[in-house]
C-alpha cells in the first residue's frame, strides 16, 4: 500500500468520478483508475460501488476515508510548519477572493508586490467556493463572512460600500416602484446575500431579470442596459458606463476578512504581503 495511492482514493470519494479527482491531481483517468484497483487489491476490499453517476464509498470505504483524512491532516501539518518557517522573501503565495475583489483591488496591490519582491511567484484563484486554507489550497484568502476554522488567523479588513447601478443611458427607476424595472442580482446559491432583500424592498414592482454568481458579470449585464444591479463601489465606479443612482437609502454594507492558517505566521513572503493589503486596504 503506497501513499500515492491513498491521495487517488481521498480525490475520488471527494470528486466522485475518475476524471474530476484526475484533474484534482493532475493525473490521467486510465493512471487513477489502476492505481486505485491496486488499492483495493492490496487492501483486499472494494472500497467504492461504481455507479452510472459515479464512484459511492462502500462501508469499508467510509473506514478508509476517516483514516486517510487524519493522515492527509498529518502530512499537510508538517508540511505548513516547515514552509511557515521559511525566511526567504521568494516562492509561491496561493491567493483567492471572489472576482471583482481580485480585479479592482487585489491586482494594483499584487502589481506593486511583484515589483517590490520580484522572486513571489503569486498565483490568484477566483472563485465563489472557499478554497481550504488548512489543506494548503490556498496561503490567504478574502472572504465576504468571518471565518469558522479553529486553525485561522483571521481580521475584518475593511467594510465595503455598495451602491445601486444602471447603464449611462438607461431609464432610472421610481424609488417604492420599479415598474418595468429589471433587476440583475446573485444567483440562488447566493439567496443570502442582503442586497437581494432590499433592492425588492425598494423596487417592488421591478422583477428579477438575471442571476449571476460573479459581480463582474452583473457589472457588465448593466453596462449593457439590461436593468439595475446593487454593486460593490469599487467595480461601479470604475465603470465609466455605468452611473450610480439614489433610491432613498444606501443598500447595505458588506464587511470583508482575510484569514491564513496558524501555521503560515511565519512565512516572510506571507508577512510582507499582509503588511501591504493592510496598509492599502484596511479601514
Amino acid at each position: 500500500m503506497e501513499w500515492s495511492d491513498l491521495r487517488v482514493f481521498l480525490a475520488v470519494a471527494r470528486e466522485g468520478t475518475l476524471g474530476a479527482a484526475a484533474r484534482r491531481l493532475g493525473q490521467t483517468q486510465p493512471t487513477m483508475g489502476r492505481r486505485l484497483q491496486a488499492l483495493e487489491q492490496a487492501l483486499g476490499h472494494q472500497l467504492f460501488q461504481r455507479t452510472k453517476d459515479g464512484f459511492v464509498l462502500t462501508d469499508e470505504g467510509s473506514a478508509v476515508l476517516a483514516h486517510v483524512e487524519r493522515m492527509e491532516e498529518e502530512a499537510l501539518a508538517f508540511q505548513r510548519q516547515l514552509t511557515g518557517q521559511e525566511q526567504q522573501l521568494d516562492g509561491m503565495l496561493r491567493i483567492t477572493s471572489s472576482d471583482w475583489f481580485a480585479e479592482y483591488l487585489l491586482t494594483p496591490l499584487i502589481a506593486d508586490f511583484a515589483k517590490q519582491y520580484p522572486r513571489v511567484v503569486i498565483e490568484l484563484l477566483t472563485d465563489s467556493r472557499f478554497f481550504s486554507l488548512s489543506r494548503r489550497e490556498a496561503d490567504l484568502a478574502f472572504r465576504i463572512q468571518p471565518f469558522d476554522e479553529p486553525d485561522v488567523v483571521s481580521r475584518k479588513l475593511l467594510r465595503m460600500p455598495y451602491g445601486v447601478y444602471v447603464a449611462t443611458d438607461h431609464p432610472v427607476p421610481a424609488a417604492g416602484d420599479g415598474e418595468g424595472a429589471s433587476l440583475l442580482v446573485m444567483n440562488i446559491a447566493f439567496g443570502g446575500m442582503p442586497e437581494v432583500a432590499w433592492l425588492q424592498r425598494m423596487l417592488p414592482r421591478a422583477r428579477v431579470g438575471f442571476r449571476s454568481n460573479a459581480r463582474s458579470v452583473q457589472a457588465r449585464m448593466c453596462a449593457k442596459g439590461a436593468g439595475v444591479a446593487v454593486l460593490p463601489r469599487p467595480l461601479g465606479d470604475a465603470m465609466a458606463e455605468l452611473q450610480r443612482i439614489e433610491l432613498g437609502e444606501e443598500p447595505p454594507t458588506r464587511d470583508i476578512w482575510v484569514g491564513y492558517h496558524r501555521d503560515m505566521r511565519r512565512l516572510a513572503r506571507l508577512r510582507a504581503l499582509m503588511e501591504m493589503v493592510v496598509a492599502r486596504l484596511a479601514n
